[in-house]
């Protein structure tokens, strides 16, 4: 018997410091100008994470809109969110960013997705079909906007 790895991660080091890297994942309204499952349409401004605890919303591509708990956050280093849908409980699953300066101008980033405790059925496809590589598409995408700044 297999056991099904519900832990995707990807990482890089990006040319530039850890704090406007951070500020492009902690404004949802600038994911969608980075996210490499094209899944993310837009979220409405002035929605800044400063804290666990806080929640930002943000409508999908096929028109959906979602609820994002914070609950992981240091600034500059690490946020980490569980999606909803509105007015409903997170099913269990959990994105996270991770940063790591390694000096002024380099900052080793981490994306994870973690699905290990899902509840939902409906939703084990598409959390199977988050591969590595779409969160290494995250990754780079973010990569470029940081890099260009």
């Amino acid at each position: 018997m297999t056991t099904e790895n519900r832990v995707v991660s990807a990482g890089r080091e990006i040319s530039c410091a850890a704090g406007p890297i951070f500020d492009l994942i902690a404004d949802p309204s600038q994911q969608p100008r980075w996210d490499g499952n094209d899944n993310l349409a837009q979220a409405p401004a002035g929605q800044r994470v400063r804290a666990a605890g806080d929640v930002f919303t943000m409508t999908l591509t096929k028109g959906q809109v979602r609820e994002n708990h914070v609950v992981e956050f240091e600034e500059g280093r690490r946020i980490a969110w569980r999606p909803s849908e509105p007015g409903k409980q997170p099913p269990g699953h959990l994105w996270r960013w991770e940063l790591e300066a390694l000096g002024p101008s380099r900052t080793r980033v981490t994306h994870t997705y973690d699905w290990t405790e899902l509840t939902d059925e409906n939703r084990v496809p598409r959390a199977r079909a988050t591969t590595a590589e779409k969160l290494q598409a995250s990754i780079d995408r973010l990569a470029e906007l940081a890099e260009q700044s």
